[in-house]
């Protein structure tokens, strides 16, 4: 099977422009292609993990991957998938966050010997002048084409800013400026960016000719994948700072039996015959394949010690209620008010909940026990003393945190 053959039966590719080169550059690993990462927060999550598992699939095939990190259009903010205009972040916040993803991206692509690059496009759209933009680039942009792309439609009615329509042209000249200085002849994205990716493929093709070689690819169910980074918590982040590797875990390990499959084949690197002896698996078996996602999941981001730990956890926790590797919580004096703090401050301390309106229905549904008791009041205070052996809090079935505390009274 070759490269690009693997990608369809994985489940990865939805469109392309040109199928017969792409097989061709992709297979002889000649590809030197780009993904797109805005810098919306200090953390990649769950939502950028298809991407990230594509470029590491292709660099394995001898293909270059480029790292786009979107110091530049993050100035503007993507309309794609959104309702409202996003918040504008400033630059101190924007090379923050592009610095953290270095290092997660790190754990995925050899950037060594120039087998990868990552790039900011702040370095070419900072500079700009925008004279030349109108004249050099925005004659090749139809307005009437523009409107018709469903991330544009979808905001005309509640309201598109100047500053967000320009995000199209933005991407575009990314590709552009790519192909220029690093030969890029590819370029991957979720399916919601199609619009703007071809609108980077016609770009090239205009100001340097049909013959240039200029191809798009869509990654089929990315936007899914980005829904992927959301939980009723908050988001799954890469950061283990930000979601323990337990958590991680707990997460792939808690996907629906409709995904556990798919998400096997999309996502891991296991060999496609051993991922299709699966397709007859129910039942208990399915609970087998989660296991098997959620460790060779955790192990690609956090290692495989710590994949065998949160792993370990899980079982023990749920066979034994052992909770020597559960999750750990330290309060600190700050979290307690007049040497208390209730139940609802405690959910949202621990990541169990994102706010206390949350926190407020799982205790309210029942769904919330300390040390094996549910708790049915909203109103249930702990003191300082009550940390002074460690608290299991739980929430759902399989949710736990160990409750510590460092405060003085």
């Amino acid at each position: 099977m070759t490269v690009y053959d693997e990608l369809v039966a994985r489940g990865l590719i939805a469109q392309v422009t040109d199928e017969k080169e792409i097989k061709e550059l992709v297979n002889a690993g000649k590809a030197t292609f780009y993904i797109g990462f805005d810098p919306t927060a200090d953390s990649l999550h769950v939502g950028h993990f298809m991407a990230l598992c594509l470029m590491k699939r292709l660099q394995m095939a001898g293909n270059k991957p480029i790292a786009l990190i979107g110091g530049g259009t993050g100035m503007i903010g993507d309309p794609s998938g959104r309702s409202d205009m996003r918040q504008v972040m400033t630059k101190e916040t924007i090379k923050h966050n592009c610095d953290c993803f270095k290092e997660q991206m790190s754990r995925f692509i050899d950037f060594s010997d120039g087998k990868a690059l990552m790039v900011n496009n702040a370095d070419w759209l900072m500079d700009l002048n925008y004279i030349d933009v109108l004249r050099e680039v925005g004659t090749h942009f139809s307005v009437n084409r523009m409107l018709t792309a469903e991330c544009y439609k979808q905001r005309m009615e509640k309201g598109l800013s100047f500053l967000e329509f320009n995000y199209m042209i933005m991407q575009s000249y990314d590709f552009y400026a790519l192909f220029q200085k690093y030969g890029c002849n590819m370029q991957f994205g979720g399916d919601d960016q199609w619009s703007n990716m071809l609108g980077g493929t016609e770009l090239i093709r205009r100001k340097l000719g049909k013959d240039a070689y200029a191809m798009t690819i869509t990654l089929l169910l990315n936007s899914e994948g980005k829904k992927m980074g959301k939980t009723q918590s908050g988001a799954v982040w890469l950061d283990p700072k930000k979601t323990s590797p337990f958590d991680f875990y707990q997460y792939w390990r808690n996907v629906a039996d409709d995904d556990v499959l798919k998400c096997i084949r999309m996502l891991t690197f296991l060999p496609l015959e051993e991922i299709n002896k699966m397709d007859c698996w129910e039942g208990a078996q399915l609970n087998t394949a989660k296991e098997i996602l959620a460790f060779e999941l955790t192990k690609l981001v956090h290692g495989e010690e710590e994949a065998q730990k949160a792993q370990d956890a899980a079982k023990a926790l749920f066979t034994s209620g052992n909770a020597e590797n559960m999750p750990t919580v330290t309060l600190v004096d700050d979290d307690f008010t007049d040497g208390t703090i209730d139940i609802l401050g405690l959910l949202v301390k621990s990541s169990l909940a994102s706010s206390r309106s949350e926190a407020r229905r799982a205790v309210e549904q029942g769904g919330v026990s300390v040390d094996g008791e549910k708790v049915t009041d909203i109103k249930t205070v702990y003191t300082v003393e009550s940390f002074s052996n460690e608290m299991i809090l739980k929430k759902g079935k399989k949710n736990f945190r160990k409750i510590l505390t460092s405060h003085t009274p």
